[in-house]
């Protein structure tokens, strides 16, 4: 038998779920036919569903018709949950269409139109509730021509008709020429035609009472291809989802190849870090009830288990990733926490649910100390709130539901970055330029490399790539903007990885700062049915929202108006227009993209985002003066950069990269020649206190005369000391960032006070970037090792070489590395006694501060408090 995947869509109430039961019934997968104001229908088996009256969750059932084993898939039909929708349909053969015979084509059902047509999906087209319709078959067909395609046929009547075949012909040059030398079209090349979106059949009935359903279902079987065999293992992951067990599912459709149970399946997560798992079951689901199999053929539906890093849209084996959607939430909220849940535990439940809804993007607004969500509407809060009460035991709410603006640039302006503190080198000019509405941000390199080498250019293009740039406005996201790398320096000795990062960062902020900002909001495409007597209230209402109106269509006592307006001004329209037209008026909404903010003064005054204030964002460059960095306001960046602005000049020294390929091994001259370019020539020697460790010689063994070293250095194995602190694992939960940064910051003073070489090595799989780099921070070395090197493995072979000629002492807690270091000639500190010894630091710094202020109040007694501690 063909397998094919087919899902039905439509506008809500269309009617699409009552069709769903209408084809099982038809099928004989069902002996009755459920009801959605019964709350018994087959499909929508979650309590929300039967209570709303409302598809929320995406479903699937199998049936089996004459030649076909046909996967229904039943998706959300409210706006609100259009982007579950929307993951649906990457998976489908064909998709089924449902339209309202009373309504005729709505806006949403154009939406969704539009995202077929971009999926490549063939539509059959179903006019439900045909019994209670007051337009006849020609009309609506001449509604959906306009609407959606002129090569929307009707099917109902005879396929063997001259009429039916002159119908065909039109969509197709070569139809056209056989049906004048045949007199009609071979159903072959029909069912090409249809395959390839050419053809749309349309088809009219009544599911609530089973008329039209059988013969749609008959022909849907006739007129269906099955996708190509493919022989490589291929799927396309479309839902996450959690079964009453609390066990991970990963739904799927098998592409090509086939899928057994304990098989492994190797992927890259979004980071681009390779995993591999194994399956340990594949379940094919109908309604809530799944029956297991041992392998899963192309063309089938199924959920798997024991897969931990998988995620919608994304793709496996020969698959690519599908995760373009076009539709994306336009309301960002705040998460109050109403129950006793710390904030870090129930930031890790919330991710949860991201897992299953990407586009939820559950974050954790630094700006502002909050957790923030980004929804589509109130019914979809509505029913988040519902999902993490059940789900996790946790009272939240929602608040301060606001827009999600984003901003871009109105002209082309060149931004600076130049980062020079002592021994680091790099500067980056980048264009920046207005693009299309809805393209995003696109980045682009035009620089020769005779001017500047290709790995640094290449750097300097990952790092654009791996930051979502915020604009300065409001710091909402930037978009619609193209980025050019058109001119950049480094330096011979001192350029490092970590010095394009912070370089490309501060180039774009700083063209941000010199143009002229433009802040975006989202705008709806509305279409208001209305009686006539109430058309011009509606065109006041639209006019004052700032929206844009077409000419109204008036036919008798009802009028049509359509056009455009702000997401902000339209989304609470309907209750009005329910008020006024006293529940005649119907408001259809789809969002259009977006477009200039019509008060944006007004927002951006009550944001009050201070884009200078943004440490975390600068806009200002580093300098080097005398052997010291200084800080250049971003204002003032032209009178020091070192290349003019859109430079043609060949800067006087060759780019080198100090950064290792990928296969090559670690040796001794290399490691040498890495800490002499770091810290200098080894050999200056240096006093050091000595640090409290576990390891002490015994009490009868005779002294010896202690061993002269060059230096003292202390290697940090980054990740096993935050995950050993409490207080750095409770910001690590929430954002791993941000737990690094305070790291850094608490060594860079405890190399101040203890007077020792501090190397912090963080492991390749937890950061971006394929290769090692090496940046200084705050005095201290941070090592990112290259990809599928541990910091374990660095750290060993690091501290064996260094231990030769200088004192080793290694902070970790790992037992195995610890015997590894001990062999080598390196002492071991355990986590928690270099968290006690950090910790002691902290405490003799604030003394030191008590003593010094204690010491300016006796000396100025006539100073106030404030300014001694100032």
């Amino acid at each position: 038998m063909k397998k094919i995947t087919a899902g039905i869509v439509a506008h809500v109430d269309s009617g699409k779920t009552t069709l769903s039961e209408g084809l099982l019934f038809s099928a004989g997968e069902i002996k009755k036919r459920g009801r959605v104001d019964h709350g018994d229908t087959f499909l929508d088996t979650d309590n929300m569903e039967r209570e709303r009256g409302i598809t929320i969750f995406a479903k699937q059932a199998v049936l089996k018709t004459g030649s076909s084993e046909i996967t229904l898939l039943d998706t959300p039909g409210h706006v609100d949950f259009s982007a579950e929708t929307e993951r649906t349909l990457s998976v489908l053969d064909y998709a089924i269409l449902v339209i309202s015979g009373t309504d005729g084509v709505q806006s949403h059902t154009e939406t969704l139109w539009h995202i077929l047509k971009n999926n490549n999906i063939p539509v059959f087209i179903f006019v439900n509730k045909m019994d209670i319709s007051s337009y006849g078959r020609q009309a609506l067909i001449a509604n959906i021509k306009a609407k959606l395609n002129e090569n929307c046929v009707d099917f109902g009547g005879s396929l063997t008709s001259e009429e039916f075949y002159e119908n065909v012909a039109l969509c197709d040059e070569k139809a056209m020429q056989d049906f004048f030398e045949k007199g009609k079209v071979e159903q072959d090349d029909i069912l090409k035609y249809i395959k390839r979106r050419k053809l749309f059949p349309c088809f009219f009935g009544s599911a609530l009472k089973q008329e039209g359903v059988d013969d749609f279902l008959k022909l849907f079987d006739e007129y269906t291809i099955a996708a190509e065999k493919k022989e490589k293992f291929a799927a396309n992951v479309f839902k996450i989802s959690e079964d009453e067990q609390g066990n991970r599912t990963t739904h799927m459709k098998i592409c090509g190849g086939s899928l057994k149970v304990r098989e492994m399946i190797t992927a890259k997560d979004k980071q681009g870090n390779e995993w591999s798992e194994k399956i340990n079951s594949i379940r094919i689901y109908s309604g809530n009830k799944f029956k297991t199999t041992e392998i899963a053929e192309q063309g089938t539906v199924c959920a798997v288990t024991g897969l931990s890093k998988t995620y919608p849209g994304q793709g496996l084996g020969e698959e690519k990733n599908s995760d373009d959607y076009l539709l994306e939430p336009v309301f960002v909220y705040k998460i109050e926490i109403k129950d006793n849940t710390a904030e870090a535990v129930a930031f890790k439940k919330l991710k949860k649910l991201e897992e299953e809804e990407p586009q939820l993007n559950v974050f954790w607004n630094e700006r502002l100390g909050e957790i923030n969500i980004r929804l589509m509407g109130e019914i979809q809060c509505e029913i988040i709130k519902r999902v993490i009460k059940e789900r996790f035991d946790m009272e939240v709410e929602f608040v301060q539901g606001s827009i999600l603006y984003k901003e871009t640039v109105a002209e082309e302006i060149e931004g600076v970055g130049h980062y020079e503190p002592l021994r680091h080198y790099a500067e980056v000019h980048l264009l920046i330029e207005p693009g299309k509405r809805g393209s995003g941000v696109i980045f682009d390199s035009d620089v020769s490399e005779d001017f500047l080498a290709k790995n640094w250019q290449r750097l300097i293009m990952s790092h654009l790539s791996e930051k979502t740039h915020l604009g300065v406005l409001t710091g909402s996201v930037l978009t619609d903007v193209k980025i050019t790398l058109i001119s950049g320096k480094a330096q011979l000795k001192h350029t490092e990885g970590g010095d394009f990062r912070q370089a490309t960062y501060r180039a774009v902020r700083h063209g941000l700062m010199r143009a002229k900002n433009i802040l975006l909001e989202p705008w709806y495409d509305f279409v208001l049915e209305l009686p006539s007597e109430n058309l011009g209230r509606a065109m006041t209402d639209i006019e004052k929202m700032g929206g844009k109106l077409s000419l109204p269509e008036t036919d008798g006592e009802i009028s049509k108006l359509s056009g455009s307006a702000p997401v902000s001004r339209m989304s609470e329209y309907q209750k009005e227009v329910t008020a006024y037209t006293k529940g005649k008026g119907h408001l259809n909404l789809k969002l259009s993209g977006y477009e200039p903010c019509v008060n944006a003064q007004e927002v951006i005054e009550k944001i009050g985002y201070n884009p200078e204030a943004d440490i975390i964002n600068s806009a200002d460059s580093v300098f080097c003066d005398h052997g010291a960095g200084f800080i250049v306001n971003w204002q003032d960046v032209e009178k020091y950069m070192h290349l003019p602005y859109r430079s043609p000049e060949k800067p006087e020294e060759k780019e080198v990269s100090v950064v290792r390929q990928k296969s090559s091994p670690v040796s001794e001259e290399e490691l040498i020649k890495i800490y002499e370019h770091t810290y200098g020539k080894i050999g200056e020697r240096h006093k050091y206190k000595k640090m409290r460790t576990e390891k002490t010689q015994p009490a009868s063994k005779p002294a010896s005369k202690p061993k002269q070293y060059d230096k003292t250095y202390l290697l940090v194995d980054g990740y096993n000391i935050i995950f050993a602190s409490d207080e750095l694992k409770k910001y690590a939960d929430e954002n791993l960032e941000l737990a690094r940064s305070m790291l850094i910051s608490k060594l860079s003073n405890y190399k101040a006070v203890r007077n020792q070489e501090v190397i912090l090595v963080f492991d390749a799989y937890r950061v971006s970037g394929k290769h090692r780099e090496i940046e200084t921070v705050g005095g201290i070395s941070i090592v990112y090792t290259k990809e599928a090197e541990t910091a374990d493995s660095y750290i060993e072979k690091t501290s064996h070489e260094l231990s030769k000629n200088n004192r080793v002492q290694v902070a970790t807690s790992d037992n195995l590395e610890q015997i590894i270091i001990l062999a080598g000639g390196a002492l071991r500190v355990s986590a928690r006694t270099f968290l006690e010894d950090l910790k002691a630091v902290e405490t003799e710094i604030r003394d030191n501060i008590w003593q010094n202020n204690e010491k300016n109040r006796r000396n100025n007694p006539k100073l106030e408090i404030d300014e001694v501690d100032k």
